[in-house]
């Protein structure tokens, strides 16, 4: 695993090897430390992955889980054909699809959503 902070807004972490129940826990350990920054992206780049288990499935749940707490989007980059079909399968795309909400700006109702005018 390696991380790369050159745009701090948008921090990549590169997963490569095996992502199971042994290996999962430093990138887990990343996530976090990521996300304590509130970046507005944070990129998982899996173009070295080359296994994945329910425990490294699990990671990234809790990534996206965690960023919609943030407002942080969850991005994945070089996604290998299996990940696609275990994230299909298993519905994860679906979450990761979401927006996370918007930042609060500290004025009240500032941050609301307004149904559009109607004419």
């Amino acid at each position: 695993m390696a991380v790369d902070r050159s745009d701090p807004a948008t921090p990549v972490i590169f997963v490569g090897g095996d992502l199971a129940f042994t290996t999962s826990g430093p990138l887990r350990d990343e996530v976090d430390r990521a996300l304590a920054e509130r970046p507005p992206v944070i990129v998982l780049d899996f173009a070295e992955l080359l296994f994945i288990d329910s425990t490294g499935l699990s990671v990234i749940v809790h990534a996206w889980r965690e960023g919609q707490q943030t407002g942080t989007a969850i991005r994945l980059r070089s996604t290998p054909r299996f990940l696609d079909t275990i994230l299909d399968m298993t519905g994860v795309i679906g979450l990761l699809d979401r927006p996370p909400p918007r930042r609060h700006s500290g004025h009240p109702g500032a941050d609301a959503v307004r149904p559009a005018a109607s004419a």
